[in-house]
């Protein structure tokens, strides 16, 4: 699988329903830099799946719109919009916010992250950047 896939394959997983999505994509060595509206944070791998586990309990579907997906070696960029549905109104899809990632690979692992994020600006302009 080149490191292309790899993203790919973790940002189709059911990330809100499916456990495995980390341990099948993720090194345990793996660090996640992660600058969002809140400010800035680091993630281990024991924190990415802290942060996923939180998203199964508060989510009933998630799923990421991607608008960009490249590959330099083995450095993979992807943008893309994150959706939820919540337990509450599942009828619904919200959007949540905005990402742009840059992953690396190491022996068909994810080993590294930089990450940018802000909450979702659902305005039509906005949206219409992501096509």
């Amino acid at each position: 699988m080149t490191p292309k896939e790899l993203v790919k394959s973790f940002y189709d997983s059911d990330l809100a329903n499916s456990s495995d999505a980390i341990d099948r994509c993720f090194h345990k060595d793996c660090i996640l830099n992660w600058h969002s509206s809140k400010g800035f944070n680091a993630l281990n791998f024991n924190g990415l799946k802290s942060v996923f586990e939180e998203i199964s309990k508060a989510y009933q579907t998630v799923r990421f719109d991607i608008s960009h997906l490249l590959q330099d070696d083995n450095s993979v960029t992807i943008r893309y919009t994150s959706y939820a549905t919540t337990f509450e109104n599942p009828d619904e899809e919200i959007a949540l916010a905005h990402f742009i990632s840059i992953w690396e690979v190491k022996d068909g692992k994810i080993i590294k992250g930089h990450q940018l994020s802000q909450l979702a600006d659902t305005s039509i302009s906005s949206l219409k950047s992501f096509s």
